[in-house]
């Protein structure tokens, strides 16, 4: 079993953390009294103002030594079309011949810098597994740890920064 000190508390820590967000950073600028007039928000889909749609994925992070990865759940918004398409998708168990599909990540991290509408590619993965959120190989510190993996101690550093 993965077992990680936290950076903060000094702590041992049993099984891989993850972290994500319950909607996409644009559903969350309209005014709390709107929202359920405003927006259709699901465990897996989201459409704000009937124009603006988002999908739940998962941005996996290797970790060093690990067979496990870290896993940031995060919002990614798509065209109208793709949208539609990945909905008639849902419950498709051969769904990941379908796709990638570009979309701009609707995300906020605490432990990165803005990492607001960098490119992504969504991966179908069957079988109702959350999509694979790839990220355009820039130099922003997601998508470098998205490629190059992280350690565990980043992982503590990780987990501190929200847990504590």
């Amino acid at each position: 079993m993965f077992r990680f000190k936290c950076a903060s508390c000094g702590e041992w820590h049993e099984g891989m953390p993850g972290f994500g967000a319950s909607a996409p950073l644009y559903y969350y600028i309209i005014p709390e009294a709107e929202r359920s007039a405003r927006s259709e928000l699901t465990t897996d889909t989201c459409i704000v103002d009937g124009e603006h749609f988002f999908v739940r994925g998962c941005i996996e992070i290797p970790v060093h030594g690990v067979n496990e990865p870290f896993v940031w759940g995060a919002w990614v918004s798509l065209s109208p079309c793709n949208f539609h398409q990945f909905v008639r998708l849902l419950d498709r168990k051969d769904r990941s011949k379908y796709g990638p599909y570009f979309g701009w990540l609707s995300a906020h991290f605490k432990v990165y810098p803005d990492a607001e509408n960098l490119k992504t590619n969504i991966h179908l993965r069957d079988d109702r597994i959350r999509p694979f959120i790839e990220l355009e190989p820039t130099n922003h510190p997601l998508a470098v740890e998205q490629r190059e993996g992280i350690t565990v101690d980043r992982v503590a550093e990780i987990y501190a920064a929200y847990m504590h």
